[in-house]
């Protein structure tokens, strides 16, 4: 099929990508004006500013315990015996996708017991089939969820395309605990939740020190941080659930993936940054230098984002159908993806900035490591790259005292820690 293909369209939308550094240092000030503001008064910010009723670990945790993460469409459970002293195993794992070919545990017509039939399922695989040992289950749910204790979360609304009925506004370990009586394991106990962005922190808490901020940069992106409260209450993570934070400017195809959503005008910042969204774009703004109909170019993985940045962009256009282009055309393409994936990191950025700075008030900004977790983070080193440079951007030399580290299986060993810490 030819390409059609109109390079001024592809400078344009190139373009619409870009954020300069007067409009990134206006993000980042209004990120942290929306944190204080949501500390005064949550319905003023587009942040929620959830509370985890956790704060950090001391490394010191020991014990095995039961560590379900159910952040996406693929869900975990391991057994895991932390070792104390920042150390851990893994004693067992299952884990299965939650929709395939033949069924979808996410979609509207999925009744709510299936869907917590199939997790109790994994946890008597992880278990191998025991129901008679004591075990607790610390749970990382990567929804935006309300907490008035560690213990359980009640669902505020699905994100990430789910749509299950029934479970929005009901207590997620409640559900959880009726799915593995159903199937005769009464010995597990759900007795913590903690959305997957506070397990990323808590597994780096336990693990290195200091940090103070984690986040989840993969199919959906979050922020949380550990808040002091000027000494007035004990210290507690809070889960910002920063994919809602609004104060952005949208371009066209933004505008076109948020309308064609589930859920139209929510999760701006996540449909900007994560894995789950990135692709779409690139695929509206292929269509409109293509000069096809919405909807004619299949959307692209974050993963072939990346692919197209190292090796090129001929082979997986291809692949989705696109075919003809001059090599100053495919490289038009290639100059798009990289602002697709540019833009994000730069985002994600003015978030920590925006966050480090409420953490050092009118002080200075303390050496730290900023934790994250997620496949689109830890696999496009473009991504890793472009979110140091916004970072050296933003903070200037304050940027040499913040190191940004990966931390691998943060959800699984976040969700054994808040089980452990709940005792």
């Amino acid at each position: 099929m030819s390409g059609g293909w109109d390079s001024v369209r592809a400078q344009a939308a190139e373009a619409a990508f870009c954020i300069r550094a007067g409009e990134l240092a206006q993000t980042a000030a209004s990120f942290r004006f929306d944190i204080e503001q949501g500390l005064k008064n949550k319905d003023v910010s587009s942040l929620r500013m959830l509370p985890s009723y956790t704060a950090l670990p001391d490394g010191g945790e020991k014990g095995d315990f039961l560590a379900l993460d159910f952040g996406g469409t693929n869900v975990r459970v391991q057994r895991i015996r932390l070792l104390g002293g920042g150390k851990w195993e893994i004693l067992k794992k299952a884990a299965a996708p939650l929709r395939c070919a033949v069924y979808d545990f996410t979609s509207q017509d999925t009744p709510r017991e299936e869907l917590f039939d199939f997790l109790a399922g994994l946890v008597d695989s992880a278990m191998d089939g025991d129901t008679k040992t004591p075990c607790r289950l610390g749970h990382t749910f990567s929804f935006p969820s309300e907490q008035d204790s560690l213990k359980d979360a009640k669902l505020i609304i699905w994100t990430k395309e789910f749509a299950v009925p029934g479970v929005e506004g009901e207590y997620v370990n409640a559900l959880l605990s009726e799915a593995l009586v159903r199937h005769g394991f009464a010995n597990v106990k759900p007795v913590a939740v903690v959305n997957d962005t506070v397990a990323v922190l808590l597994a780096a808490a336990y693990c290195m020190s200091p940090v103070f901020i984690g986040s989840i940069y993969a199919t959906g992106h979050n922020v949380c941080y550990l808040e002091s409260f000027e000494g007035k209450q004990p210290k507690m993570i809070l889960n910002m659930e920063s994919g809602g934070f609004s104060k952005l400017i949208p371009n066209e195809y933004d505008n076109a993936l948020d309308a064609r959503s589930e859920k139209p005008g929510e999760q701006r910042m996540e449909k900007m940054t994560s894995g789950r969204y990135l692709g779409e774009l690139y695929a509206l703004a292929l269509e409109y230098c293509l000069g096809r109909e919405k909807g004619t170019v299949p959307v692209f993985s974050a993963a072939e984002l990346s692919g197209i940045l190292s090796d090129g962009a001929e082979n997986i256009l291809h692949f989705h159908g696109i075919d003809g282009l001059s090599k100053e055309e495919y490289e038009e393409a290639e100059a798009l993806a990289e602002a697709v994936l540019r833009r994000s990191a730069r985002l994600v950025a003015a978030e920590f900035a925006g966050t480090l700075w409420h953490l050092a008030g009118s002080g200075m900004i303390l050496p730290q490591s900023i934790a994250v977790d997620g496949s689109v983070y830890e696999k496009i080193p473009f991504l890793q790259a472009a979110l140091h440079d916004a970072l050296v951007e933003l903070l200037g030399s304050d940027s040499r005292k913040i190191t940004v580290a990966c931390v691998k299986d943060g959800s699984a060993l976040g969700a054994a820690i808040a089980a452990c810490i709940s005792e």
